[in-house]
């Protein structure tokens, strides 16, 4: 056997021996913890296949909304438990509270009623609804013209512009009627305000800021952190109602960017990964892993909800999720309706676990072994030929 056939030989016989010391190692750190099916739950149940009994209302005694949680529960009856005792699933959801606006959430603002406080004077990028009688034929002048940024509106090419930025209407209906005296005789000018260019800054998306507020542009900020749609609502009317006429506005959320719930994979040794993912008030834990793919091959069945508890609410808040009996039996006891700030655990293969953590430890003392077989390796053959392979023959 040549010298490259002996070191390939040595060395799988050095990553042979790794593979069956780390095997022997793994079985004997995994037999403990073959009967345990997970973390306990305040020290009475485990975390694993097994989920708590429910009583014959259908309420699980795993964990609890608090009272002011619940406004409305949809789906099965709940056996006259009290709004404590429920833990929303399918089937049997809950309807959550009003939304309360924080950041950085999206609403969306349309005006139903901005009339401006008087004495008001035509601005920039105002428009205005204007009719003139008796122009001449073919060059009417009927409709809305903008107050374009220089102060001026532009009747027609016949006519010309006339300057009202800063006018009132009387002031705007004059300067128009003596502008066209020039060619018309008796020219009769009706001048309304359509649009004006602040309520451009109102309608539209808003995003509330880091400091709690909405940029209205023009009119200022409002702040609105904490409100529900309704409060908010009154508030920026309010607000408006130092610069219009008792506004009215209608406001809805754009986009839930604040209220997120969360999904924890456990890694096995290669890194936890959390995905945060926004709110709806509808997902449950099917619909939640499946956003993120579903179950990966470092993680086990053993599935939770942690649920954050109220302060003052002395409650366990750890909820066991049978993945089999949701997945394989269509059981809906388990697939509990998840709420803003759960924290939905995945946790990892316990096997996979050990075994990477095994290959860690033992993978330095595998190099550390390959190195010196080969140096002892290398050293005999020297030995054994010391003027080269190709001296004497060879």
């Amino acid at each position: 056997m040549d010298f490259a056939h002996q070191m390939t030989f040595r060395a799988a016989g050095n990553r042979t021996v790794g593979v069956c010391l780390r095997a022997a190692l793994l079985v004997a750190v995994a037999l403990p913890f073959a009967g345990c099916r997970g973390l306990s739950r305040g020290g009475s149940g485990d975390l694993g296949a097994d989920v708590p009994a429910e009583d014959s209302a259908g309420a699980s005694s795993a964990g609890a909304v608090s009272l002011g949680a619940v406004v409305e529960v949809r789906g099965q009856d709940q056996g006259g438990l009290p709004p404590s005792r429920i833990v929303p699933r399918e089937l049997q959801k809950i309807s959550l509270q009003p939304y309360v606006l924080e950041p950085p959430d999206i609403v969306l603002i349309d005006v139903v009623r901005a009339v401006p406080k008087s004495p008001y004077t035509i601005e920039s990028l105002d428009a205005l609804q204007i009719v003139v009688d008796g122009t001449l034929e073919g060059q009417p002048i009927a409709g809305i013209y903008a107050v374009d940024p220089g102060g001026f509106v532009q009747l027609g090419p016949a006519y010309g512009g006339v300057k009202l930025k800063g006018l009132s209407l009387v002031e705007a209906r004059e300067a128009i009627e003596k502008q066209l005296r020039a060619s018309i005789v008796d020219p009769r000018v009706s001048i309304s305000l359509a649009q004006i260019a602040g309520q451009q800054q109102i309608v539209g998306e808003h995003l509330v800021g880091l400091d709690g507020t909405l940029n209205l542009g023009s009119y200022g900020s409002v702040y609105v952190t904490g409100m529900t749609l309704v409060e908010a609502r009154a508030a920026i009317e309010a607000h408006l109602g130092e610069f219009l006429e008792a506004p009215k506005i209608s406001l809805d959320v754009f986009a839930y960017n604040s209220k997120k719930y969360y999904v924890i994979v456990e890694g096995a040794g290669q890194g936890d990964r959390v995905t945060p993912l926004p709110i709806t008030g509808n997902e449950t834990v099917l619909d939640a892993i499946g956003t993120v793919g579903g179950l990966t091959a470092l993680s086990s069945k053993t599935i939770w909800i942690a649920r954050p508890a109220p302060a003052g609410v002395d409650c366990d808040q750890i909820l066991p999720v049978n993945w089999r009996e949701i997945t394989r039996g269509g059981s809906t006891a388990t697939n509990f309706q998840i709420l803003p700030g759960d924290r939905l655990f995945i946790s990892e293969d316990r096997f996979v676990a050990i075994d990477s953590t095994l290959e860690k430890m033992l993978r330095p003392f595998e190099r550390l072994l390959g190195f010196t077989a080969l140096g002892a390796q290398s050293v005999q053959q020297l030995q054994r030929f010391p003027k080269g392979f190709n001296q004497g023959g060879f």
